[in-house]
């Protein structure tokens, strides 16, 4: 019961959850005990996390075709960062993956699919590879297979847990709302110092990102976190610096225009690139 009563409580209603979402209104998730208390499990070794965050223009602007379940192909841009997803990471470097099979309960996040939908879309089309094998959509690869949800347990216990901590991480820590207070807009071609951006991160939440670019755009930001969700820098042990993978001095943050829909599977690749440069 005491578990039932720290998880985050989210209305049904689709005007609520995006208000809660942006105004912060979401309630914390329950911070971890202490590292290794308890019995030891093997895949609850992990360090921090990290949140991903993609700038849609930079990859939707590689997108020539689309289906229904691609966010680049709403009648309406995403002019805001959305997430890719919440990786477990170790402070050495890499992650764990494939800890555990498991199998994925949509009606444990039913209540957050409106929201879901709305910032944590797929920005690309088709199924995603799975550690156990087969393809599954994209938050089904997120959170049950692969290196994410399962391999953040016990400090996350399920689907629920995993993506509504993600989304007060994304409500909290509104790197979009960060960037416009530092005055950095996604104004056609203009461009920005990557130290800039790091700057304006760091001043809002106290620890520094890491930054992933594609073709002198923002690809991603990733925002790093201890197990008790405060900010830490996303600085691997032995590192002096952030990383700003394939990143110019310079870097723009792009529009683009939506597509009209269509049958494709390009961007999948894409998709598996960006998660293994870096963290995940």
């Amino acid at each position: 019961m005491e578990r039932k009563r720290q998880r985050l409580v989210i209305s049904l209603s689709a005007l609520c959850l995006a208000v809660a979402v942006m105004s912060g209104a979401l309630l914390p998730p329950r911070a971890s005990a202490a590292g290794g208390v308890g019995r030891k499990r093997r895949w609850a070794g992990f360090d921090y996390y990290v949140l991903a965050l993609q700038w849609p223009g930079t990859v939707c602007r590689q997108t020539s075709h689309c289906c229904s379940s691609n966010g680049c192909c709403r009648s309406h841009p995403l002019k805001f960062f959305t997430i890719h997803g919440l990786w477990p990471q170790y402070s050495y470097g890499g992650w764990p993956s494939c800890c555990r099979p498991t199998t994925f309960d949509g009606n444990k996040i039913s209540r957050l699919k409106t929201i879901l939908e709305e910032y944590w879309p797929s920005l690309y089309c088709g199924s995603f590879s799975t550690c156990f094998g087969g393809k599954r959509p994209f938050w089904v690869h997120e959170v049950a297979i692969k290196t994410h949800g399962t391999c953040g347990y016990p400090e996350i216990q399920d689907e629920y847990d995993y993506f509504s901590t993600a989304l007060y991480l994304y409500s909290k820590y509104n790197v979009t709302k960060a960037m416009r207070k530092a005055h950095i807009y996604p104004r056609g071609g203009r461009k920005y110092l990557v130290s800039h951006i790091v700057s304006a991160i760091e001043f809002s939440f106290g620890a520094m990102p890491s930054i992933v670019c594609k073709n002198g755009s923002v690809q991603e930001l990733r925002l790093c976190f201890h197990k008790d969700y405060q900010p830490r820098d996303c600085i691997v042990e032995g590192e002096n610096s952030v990383r700003r993978n394939h990143c110019p001095r310079y870097v723009t943050l792009p529009s683009y225009k939506p597509h009209a829909f269509g049958n494709s599977t390009e961007g999948i690749s894409n998709q598996v690139n960006v998660e293994h440069q870096s963290y995940e």
